[in-house]
């Protein structure tokens, strides 16, 4: 049962719920790459794409694995496309998830 919605549109805005990786066997960075994999889909889906993007929240059980989910990012996102962003350290997101990530960009 879905309580939420992957993304809302308001106000020229996409809103991209909090997305975790499908396979939980990856590291860090191998969740990293899936979920932004999965944030293009959304943002293709609203009209709108990771170049549009202006915020994101990255939530990560390890603060210590940060190194490898900046080095999928830095893959995923052209160079000159850089959002604000927070990386949050939290306890536990569920069992094996290591990171969640949600995001904001205009349509």
């Amino acid at each position: 049962m879905s309580i939420g919605h992957k993304a809302v549109e308001h106000g020229g805005m996409v809103y991209v719920g909090g997305l975790i990786a499908t396979d939980l066997t990856k590291d860090m960075k191998g969740q990293t790459a899936e979920i932004t994999e999965k944030i293009d889909a959304v943002l293709a889906e609203q009209g709108t794409d990771k170049t549009r993007l202006l915020s994101a929240t990255i939530f990560v059980t390890d603060l210590n694995q940060r190194p490898l989910m900046n080095e999928a990012w830095a893959e995923w996102l052209p160079s000159d496309v850089r959002p604000a962003r927070a990386t949050i350290g939290v306890n536990d997101l569920g069992n094996g998830v290591l990171i969640e990530i949600t995001a904001v960009a205009a349509k």
